[in-house]
């Protein structure tokens, strides 16, 4: 199953990353963390997420990730999308609410595997 083959994967980019511990790009790169997994955190809006560096983008990265999980709307994860394709990122993580079938159809045409559902409740 893709799913738990993507989250065998230990390296992760949390594309929506954020300050705040009520949002879900927080909790979720904080629950990745917490279960072992090598996390980065990438959001144009901050320098800083839980203690650790937060990156503009995907280029930025000090490693390249394995699994992208987006946490941000349609309109935005479209230009991540393209640009792990462009780094030869092939799996992508939609949370509830990121994608629509514009952005499903891109990463389908760009080769990308990708799966929809909550990383919060697959990691339980």
């Amino acid at each position: 199953m893709l799913e738990e083959l993507m989250l065998g994967k230990k390296v992760w980019a949390v594309v929506g990353a954020n300050q705040n511990p009520e949002k879900y790009g927080n909790m979720i790169y904080r629950k990745l963390r917490l279960r072992g997994y090598e996390v980065y955190a990438v959001n144009p809006l901050y320098d800083v997420v839980e203690g650790d560096p937060c990156y503009k983008d995907l280029s930025s990265l000090p490693k390249i990730p394995d699994v992208v999980n987006m946490v941000v709307s349609p309109k935005r994860s479209k230009n991540f999308v393209e640009e792990a394709a462009g780094l030869g990122i092939k799996y992508i993580w939609f949370q509830p609410g990121t994608y629509d079938e514009e952005v499903l159809d891109l990463a389908k045409k760009l080769g990308l595997e990708t799966v929809q559902a909550c990383v919060l409740v697959a990691t339980r």
